[in-house]
């Protein structure tokens, strides 16, 4: 499995082992919304690492309700959708999971950690994508087989930006 979580300018990337039991920093990549090179490397990683579900952390506000970057992570994770059809990988799934305080929790980390708080940002976003897949494994530790909402290929127009 693959955690993502995803910026305006950066897209944090974790895995799991083949076991399923620890979620594992991968990759910051510089999010590329004009040529989508961001989606092709991600894209390239699942295939590489043989992964059968790509969860994707979907920011909602506190209450639960959708705000812009709640929609941005929709639209990233249905272009990783309908990407991973074309290339005929359809069968790794998409999923997009509650993300509440997943940033807040990996800059408490790396500052526990000893981290100089000028050097998060390298890392932080691959610290949120962690925060984000260990979620996914403890939830199908307790039972839930497939945490989250699928994503479904073909939501989204051809040409439609996000």
């Amino acid at each position: 499995m693959l955690g993502v979580d995803v910026g305006m300018a950066r897209v944090g990337v974790a895995a799991s082992d083949p076991d399923g039991l620890l979620a594992t920093p991968v990759k910051t990549l510089k999010r590329d919304i004009k040529k989508n090179s961001d989606i092709f490397v991600l894209l390239k990683l699942g295939i590489e690492r043989d992964v059968k579900q790509i969860f994707v952390g979907l920011p909602r506000s506190m209450s639960g309700g959708e705000t812009a970057s709640t929609q941005m992570a929709r639209d990233y994770a249905d272009e990783l959708a309908n990407q991973l059809v074309t290339a005929g990988q359809e069968h790794i799934q998409v999923r997009l999971v509650d993300e509440r305080l997943t940033t807040v929790s990996a800059h408490r980390s790396l500052h526990q950690a000893g981290l100089d708080g000028r050097k998060h940002r390298a890392v932080v976003d691959q610290a949120a994508a962690v925060e984000i897949l260990q979620q996914v494994l403890e939830m199908r530790r307790h039972g839930q087989h497939a945490p989250g909402e699928l994503v479904t290929p073909g939501n989204r127009k051809s040409g439609d930006v996000f």
